[in-house]
């Protein structure tokens, strides 16, 4: 996947500096399709609400893109707020949640959201920045803005899950799975993984979404091995609940 291998490898730069994503940056209106496809039966939704139960709390979506997921998380949060640093994106996300009740969107970095201390239930972030070592800046933000008992969430593509996962690997052969599922260990974060099913309307929009996300050798082979509609995708769901308070023997 090219966005989230260059992404994940590109975690290690400074900390004020944003890493392009080469498919929604360039190809916004493919990766609405893709959005519309992803997790059609739900399981990363159902997944994400047994992990934090987000009713009547308060949300941030870091790295939110055009606030896609934005709506989802309105229905019943009691606010929620869309961070992400790219001008065009922000642009579209609040356009997309212009009438939404409790509902913004920000320009800011992970590294730097332009949030209050202690002012979040739950910070979600999906395929956006927490790709493994190098993301720890942004690890600091959440726990900075997330209140006692709140929880981070972040939902990353699994590299050792077939059929996607291996086609991410051929992208970048540097990019090590393994390492990333390591490192959340290693930073306290429980690990869910879950499979979901991406269903599209048109095999057109299955091989375009696929030649966003892949080289066009790794995006050929990868749509002569996917017949029909839909494409099981492995996630994996990195959850950490921020401590509410000393505890003692």
């Amino acid at each position: 996947m090219k966005g989230f291998v260059r992404a994940a490898l590109a975690a290690v730069r400074p900390a004020g500096e944003v890493v392009p994503s080469p498919n929604i940056w360039h190809w916004p209106a493919v990766y609405e399709v893709e959005n519309r496809a992803q997790d059609a039966d739900g399981a990363l939704w159902t997944a994400l609400r047994e992990a934090f139960d987000w009713g009547g709390k308060d949300v941030v979506d870091v790295g939110c893109g055009d606030g896609f997921h934005l709506p989802r998380f309105a229905v019943d949060a009691a606010s929620v707020v869309g961070v992400e640093p790219h001008p065009p994106l922000v642009e579209r996300a609040r356009a997309r949640v212009a009438g939404l009740d409790g509902v913004s969107v920000a320009r800011g970095p992970a590294q730097r959201l332009p949030l209050p201390d202690a002012s979040a239930d739950l910070v979600h972030a999906r395929t956006a920045y927490f790709f493994g070592p190098g993301c720890e800046p942004g690890l600091a933000e959440a726990d900075r803005v997330l209140r006692p008992g709140g929880a981070l969430a972040v939902v990353d593509l699994d590299g050792e899950a077939e059929p996607y996962g291996p086609w991410l690997c051929s992208d970048e052969p540097g990019y090590r799975p393994e390492r990333v599922r390591a490192f959340f260990e290693e930073q306290g974060f429980a690990l869910r993984r879950v499979t979901a099913l991406w269903r599209f309307e048109r095999r057109a929009d299955l091989e375009a979404v696929l030649r966003i996300e892949f080289s066009a050798a790794v995006a050929e082979r990868a749509i002569a091995a996917t017949p029909g509609l839909e494409l099981p995708v492995g996630y994996r769901l990195h959850t950490r609940t921020k401590p509410s308070g000393l505890l003692l023997p």
